[in-house]
Order: structure tokens, then C-alpha cells, then sequence
């Protein structure tokens, strides 16, 4: 059931009107809505593959089964490794289809994380690019997998005790398998930056929500082309996809993020509507100017992590709004901005259908204005994630009181606008005072010879925090330490200005563009190219009166 039309424009292009009901609140009913309402759209590109509605349900029904004649039954997981490709994105919805667990892996994970993964899902079958056979290989086991399949190999000659063969191609279209929005789709597996990767069950319905949510939020419509450039093992490509399902749009798939290539990529696809994390805006807009800056459609981009001091810069330079936003592997769409309201340095507003607080180390809640932890709670049904696979103790820790813990330490404001402030690990501990690595970073930023830099803690002789920065200069540019803390100094507190600093040409990114902090926090003091007090250089800054910063404490 829906209240959704399907129409056709005057170009004969088709349109929906409207949006499906919760009632098909999964990643079938989704597909086979959109298959019956526009069957000849364009849903799906990627490289010279173009598909319509009808024709993606179709090789789903296929790809679904290829995995049952072959043992995949409702409920096993489906391990699968690969960069982005249509047959990726064929087997994760071909998982869905039979009521079958897809466990995206990211491409950069080896060793004992890549091992755990494996263990911690119980997969039987991985599909994988003959590329990262060697990571498997190097594994002392491999945990319960029972077959591998290639998906880019004719020949296969392999070390591993299991069965490693070219994937099959006897599929045959199956029916869907009745599953309801509550029943696991995907495991996405969390980089582990604190412990070991945590698998996130992602149910159907939180497909679903995710797709209405941020097309209502961002204004998507069947006119737009969804261009992304991430990778299909993170939550934010997937859940494009839904919002090319839901609105009517069309999705493409592009290439890996390449700043050289990244505006002639959405040139070519004809991308309306793009997807950028704070990382790669701020490579993009330390660029020199070319050819491709308004030669593109795209008009919009959602853009979380945004850098403050970017927003109207990268507009006015390209031609498209950037529009902040909150929401994790384990949520949904629960903060946004929009196209028309955007406020440099805040999130958005509480969206629609959560709840939300923001409290102290003890959980009660906090005045507007005051730091805190961020907790959620969706009133949609199956919009969260139902918890960590096989990890009890982690679900019960992060759903405390059924309010999810965020581990974000944020600001909610009287008028309702929320700022993100760190996250809680993040969080620098310098002289008794809390120090926003996000905050130095969005100051350093704006210096005119720093093209990127993170900012994150190391250890002290005194045993506490001290500030360090990693900081990539613009090309041909020069820093001088002493003029840097000098520009600091009358736009950060005297304790927040960092001490170490170090010069690298690129910050170490995960394959999602997010900044790598603990490999910068394993390098240490020991890596800095300056420290502040060795050189002598005396803050000019006062000292501190009686008067505490907000939210620190003795």
C-alpha cells in the first residue's frame, strides 16, 4: 500500500507523487513498489550499466536466486568484500530478497579485525575481488567460512583449505522471501577504533526510513540524480540507494573519491544531488580552481561534518549547498539542515519522528547551551538498528535506559539548533579544562596556509592531556610556527592552542574519508615537527582567572 502515483512529464520522463506507505517497510516491498509505480525509470547506473526499476528487480530476483540454489537460506549471512560495483550492490539487495544477512566488509580491514569479522558474523560464504584474497589468506583461519566465490577471476589458484571458485552464474529469478521490517538485512561492521569492530544489525525498516527521511528533509525528487562516491560498505551509499527508491530518482554509482576527478565524475553522470563528508570539502576547496567547478548539475550535496568556515565559501566556488546533517550506522536521519536554513557550525534542528537529550557523565539532562552527551530515540518503528550481532553486553551498554548513547558530546540551543562538540573519546583533558578537538581544528582551519588538519591529544610529562595538531599545508606554503600560534591566540583559549605540532602531506583517512586519529594519537609528540614550550614561545594570552569554561570541571 502507498498513496504514491506514478505520472509521466512532459519530456515523457516518469514521476512520483507522493511517498509508499510503511506498510512495505522493506528492502523488497521498496524495490518491487518502485518496479510497479515507474518500471521504465532509470534507477540504477554505474559505469556503463544502466538499469530501470523493472530491470534492478529483476537481476535482485536473480542474484536471490543464485544464493539459494547454491545453500543461502533465510537468515544465514553473506560475507562480501569488494570496492564499488553494480554486483556488490546486486548481492547486498539479493541477500535482502531472500531474507538472507548481507555483511559488507570494509576493503581496507586485514589482520585480526578482518578475522573477527568473519568469526563474529559466522559467515559461511564470502564473495570477494580477487584483490583482497591475499588479506584472507593471511588470516591464521578462516573462521566459518565453508566456499569463497570471485567475482573478477576466470582462473583461481588459491592457499586456503576452503573452496575458492569463480562465482556462479545459474541463478534464476526467485520470489521474495515474507520478511518483516524488524528482520535483519546488513551487519555493518564499525571501524573499531575503540575495540573491536561492532557489527550493527540494520533491519529492513531502517532502510526504509532512512530513504523517506532524508528525501523529505533534502528535498529529493524524481528529477534528481543521486551521484556517490562512497563505498557501499558504509551506511551513508547504501542509503542513497533508498532515497532513489523512495523519491524516484536515479542512483549512481561513481568511482572511489578522487579530488582531481571528483567534479568531471559528476559532470559525466549528470549528478544533480552528491554526498561529501568534512574531509573531502576540505580537499576539495583547497584546490585550485578548474575547468569542472560549474560545469556540473549538482546543486546540493549532503554533507555532514561540514567545516564552519566553508559553507558559504564552497557555494559561492561551486555552485552547490552544503547541507549538514546527523545520523550513525545505528540511527537514522535524526538532525538536519536544509537547502534554504543552513547555520555554519551547527548540525540542524531535530528532525520529525525522534527524541531527543543531552546529559551530563551521570545521565540527567543538561541545560540548553550546555555540553553533553547526545541520547536518541526513534518514534518510527525498526528506524534504529536492533543492536550489535552477538555482543550482548556492547547493545545493552549503547541502549542504556532504550535511549541510544551516542558518544557524542553535543549542544542542543534554546531556539532548538544543535552543534556537535567532539566525540566523548576526542575529547582533550588539558590544565582541568575539556577542550573540543573540532573546535581547534575549525580554528586552525582558517588559516590561510593550512589546507587540512586534526587535532587530538597526547601524553604530557605531568601525566595528562597535552593538545596536539597534524596540520597539511597548501602547497608551496610555508608554516611558521610561531605566526600559527599567534593567529591562535586571539580565537582559542590560551589552554586549547596546541603545543605539538606536526607537518604531514596528507592526513591518514579511512576508507569512509574520516580522519585516522589513532594512528596520529600512536605517532605521538614523538612525530612533531615543533614543540611550543621547547622553542620557548610564551603565550601572550593571560592566565586564566576564577571563572570556569563551560561544561569543565575540577
Amino acid at each position: 500500500m502507498s498513496d504514491v502515483t506514478g505520472t509521466t512529464d512532459v519530456h515523457g520522463m516518469a514521476q512520483l507523487t507522493g511517498i509508499p506507505d510503511p506498510s512495505i517497510a522493506s528492502v523488497p516491498g521498496l524495490l518491487q513498489w518502485r518496479a510497479d509505480i515507474t518500471p521504465d525509470s532509470i534507477l540504477l547506473s554505474c559505469g556503463d550499466t544502466r538499469r530501470t526499476a523493472a530491470q534492478t528487480l529483476e537481476r535482485v530476483a536473480v542474484t536471490g536466486g543464485l544464493l539459494r540454489r547454491h545453500g543461502v537460506e533465510q537468515g544465514d549471512r553473506v560475507a562480501l568484500m569488494a570496492s564499488n560495483r553494480v554486483e556488490l550492490l546486486d548481492l547486498i539487495l539479493g541477500c535482502a530478497w531472500i531474507g538472507a544477512v548481507a555483511v559488507p566488509i570494509n576493503t581496507a580491514a586485514r589482520g585480526e579485525q578482518l578475522h573477527h569479522i568473519l568469526t563474529n558474523s559466522q559467515a559461511e560464504l564470502l564473495i570477494l575481488e580477487h584483490p583482497f584474497l591475499a588479506q584472507v589468506e593471511a588470516l591464521p583461519s578462516t573462521a566459518e567460512l565453508r566456499q569463497i566465490w570471485l567475482l573478477d577471476e576466470d582462473e583461481v589458484v588459491s592457499v586456503l583449505p576452503v573452496p575458492v571458485d569463480v562465482i556462479p552464474d545459474d541463478g534464476l529469478a526467485v520470489e521474495p522471501v515474507a520478511v518483516g521490517p524488524g528482520h535483519p538485512a546488513v551487519i555493518l561492521y564499525t571501524s573499531g577504533t575503540t575495540g573491536v569492530s561492532k557489527g550493527v544489525v540494520c533491519p529492513h525498516a531502517q532502510f526504509y526510513w532512512w530513504g523517506r527521511n532524508v528525501t523529505a528533509q533534502l528535498g529529493i525528487t524524481s528529477a534528481d540524480v543521486l551521484h556517490t562516491c562512497l563505498p557501499l560498505f558504509h551506511t551513508n551509499a547504501l542509503n542513497a540507494f533508498s532515497q532513489a527508491l523512495v523519491s524516484g530518482a536515479q542512483y549512481v554509482i561513481g568511482p572511489r573519491f578522487s579530488a582531481s576527478r571528483f567534479w568531471s565524475d559528476v559532470t559525466a553522470s549528470g549528478a544533480t544531488f552528491t554526498y561529501l563528508l568534512g574531509a573531502m570539502i576540505s580537499i576539495l576547496a583547497g584546490r585550485a580552481p578548474g575547468e569542472h567547478d560549474r560545469a556540473h548539475r549538482v546543486t546540493a550535496a549532503l554533507a555532514p561534518a561540514t567545516p564552519a568556515g566553508l559553507l558559504r565559501e564552497f557555494e559561492e566556488r561551486f555552485g552547490v549547498v552544503l547541507i549538514d546533517g546527523y545520523g550513525s550506522t545505528e540511527t537514522n536521519a535524526v538532525i538536519s539542515a536544509s537547502r534554504t536554513e543552513q547555520r555554519p557550525g551547527y548540525v540542524g534542528r531535530l528532525q520529525e519522528g525522534f527524541a531527543a537529550r543531552i546529559v551530563d557523565e551521570n545521565g540527567l539532562d543538561v541545560p540548553p547551551g550546555t555540553p553533553g552527551e547526545l541520547l536518541l530515540r526513534s518514534e518510527q518503528p525498526f528506524a534504529f538498528a536492533s543492536g550489535y550481532h552477538r555482543m550482548h553486553d556492547a547493545t545493552v551498554a549503547a541502549w542504556q535506559d532504550l535511549w541510544f548513547h551516542t558518544g557524542d558530546r553535543m549542544v542542543i540551543e534554546a531556539d532548538g539548533w544543535i552543534r556537535f562538540v567532539d566525540r566523548i573519546k576526542d575529547v582533550i583533558r588539558r590544565r582541568g579544562e575539556n577542550i573540543s578537538s573540532v573546535e581547534v581544528e575549525s580554528v586552525l582551519a582558517q588559516h590561510p596556509g593550512v589546507r587540512d588538519v586534526a587535532v587530538y591529544a597526547v601524553d604530557s610529562e605531568l601525566g595528562e592531556d597535552e593538545v596536539m595538531a597534524a596540520v597539511v599545508p597548501v602547497d608551496g606554503h610555508q608554516i611558521d610556527f610561531v605566526e600559527l600560534v599567534a593567529f591562535c591566540e586571539p580565537r582559542l583559549a590560551y589552554y586549547a592552542i596546541p603545543r605539538f605540532v606536526a607537518l604531514c602531506p596528507e592526513l591518514p583517512l579511512t576508507e569512509n574519508g574520516k580522519v585516522r586519529k589513532t594512528v596520529l594519537r600512536e605517532w605521538g609528540a614523538r612525530r612533531a615537527d615543533w614543540d611550543r614550550e621547547a622553542a620557548g614561545v610564551v603565550l601572550r594570552r593571560e592566565q586564566p582567572t576564577t571563572v570556569r569554561s563551560e561544561g569543565a570541571s575540577a
